[in-house]
């Protein structure tokens, strides 16, 4: 069972609100905005592309991308992009986040990140795994060995 019930895109949406607090109140602007915006934008494509990619891995597997119900997955997801890592959409995330704190340009939002980081593994990835660990086993902890949480 999940330790809470908030969808991980509210959990990124309020990670960008407090970096947004951050940038208004906390005035520590610290990079070149010229090449910040690419970086920026770079970040937000490659973060897009990786939860597409990681939304189509499941649905071509046939199984939930519900994140509060681990238990309804059907089948493990060890291919594509989850090749290189076991939360690509959390990943995504973290990288809209990267991007949004790039743009502002202030590193006391950006600072924020590993808190996310932190409250992602915490609350969503470490009892997701639990509920995976349960349903696939040995196959579970054979991919887990291999593939690393984030990257």
């Amino acid at each position: 069972m999940l330790k809470l019930k908030i969808p991980p895109a509210v959990v990124a949406i309020f990670f960008a609100s407090l970096m947004w607090i951050m940038d208004n109140f906390f005035h520590f602007h610290g990079t070149d905005f010229r090449i910040s915006w690419w970086v920026s934008v770079f970040c937000f494509a490659a973060g897009g592309m990786i939860g597409v990619v990681g939304l189509i891995q499941f649905y071509r597997k046939s199984t939930s991308i519900n994140p509060h119900k681990p238990d309804s997955a059907s089948s493990l997801v060890d291919s594509g992009i989850y090749r290189f890592s076991r939360n690509p959409m959390y990943l995504a995330l973290l990288l809209i986040l990267i991007s949004y704190g790039i743009y502002l340009g202030n590193m006391l939002a950006i600072l924020i990140l590993p808190l996310f980081v932190l409250y992602m593994n915490y609350f969503q990835i470490i009892p997701e795994e639990k509920v995976l660990h349960k349903k696939f086993g040995e196959e579970f902890e054979k991919y887990r060995s291999k593939v690393h949480r984030w990257i």
